[in-house]
């Protein structure tokens, strides 16, 4: 059945038109590094202009408000943003030796997220697996979280399907947290998530939509379990699809919110 979907898929996205990612504006650079895994290739762009230490991931290919907000953040105030061009899509899929694979590019940063987070049909190669875990490890390491001091990335959602709700006791997510702050007055698809609590202070002080991950989160290979694991502040931005003003409110917020605890080190 995966591979009746995952060929479906295949002839689907040959129809599609690929991200439309923001145009470059004058006095703004480019720089790229490029990660292949199998059959599938992956264009890390960094796109820069007056680099001041605030510095932006985007993992997701699908999810263009956050590069929008980011580029207008860069626009006006400086800045780097990474963005990942694999073809439009969410998830990244790609053949191994005829068989198919697909996984979250938010699942493979470390071993244990690898090994419980990639779909496949029967087995899976141990190649396959080194070589996400490698890829993981490239997009680390071309954002350099150790030069910048933090990740800040950039999520979008979609309407009603995941927000500030999901973190709440009963919910799917509740063990993921240990803190949750909500202003009603929010779109609850609009928050920000933290691996810290004196970013959460910070945040909730701001009064808006904020989440601490807790620190006995499960281990799923996504970003913020990788940054908690090596004590790296993590702040994500997610926003619904299509809120641009609302995702560059929140990128101001999370931006001073590292600047008001010593985290960004000017270039």
């Amino acid at each position: 059945m995966f591979k009746f979907i995952f060929s479906l898929f295949l002839i689907c996205t040959t129809l599609l038109v690929k991200a439309q990612h923001p145009p470059v504006f004058p006095a703004m650079t480019t720089d790229s590094s490029f990660v292949k895994v199998s059959n599938l290739n992956i264009n890390l762009v960094k796109y820069s202009y007056k680099p001041n230490g605030i510095k932006f991931l985007v993992v997701h290919d699908n999810e263009d408000t956050g590069v929008k907000a980011g580029f207008d953040y860069i626009r006006w105030s400086g800045g780097e943003l990474i963005d990942s061009q694999y073809g439009g899509v969410r998830d990244y899929y790609f053949t191994y030796m005829d068989d198919q694979y697909r996984i979250d590019p938010n699942a493979i940063y470390t071993e244990v997220g690898v090994k419980t987070r990639l779909k496949k049909d029967f087995f899976s190669s141990n190649e396959v697996e080194k070589a996400i875990l490698n890829a993981g490890k490239q997009i680390v390491d071309f954002y350099n979280p150790k030069a910048t001091g933090y990740f800040l990335t950039l999520h979008n959602n979609a309407d009603g399907g995941f927000g500030i709700s999901s973190y709440l006791p009963g919910y799917d997510l509740a063990s993921t947290a240990d803190s949750v702050y909500i202003n009603f007055q929010m779109d609850g698809d609009d928050l920000i998530y933290v691996t810290e609590p004196r970013l959460f202070s910070s945040l909730k002080k701001a009064n808006v939509n904020v989440i601490l991950q807790s620190k006995f989160v499960s281990n799923d290979g996504s970003l913020s379990v990788y940054a908690m694991q090596n004590n790296i502040p993590y702040i994500n931005v997610e926003v619904q699809h299509g809120h641009l003003e609302e995702n560059l409110r929140l990128i101001e917020l999370a931006v001073a919110t590292l600047k008001e605890h010593g985290l960004v080190k000017k270039e």
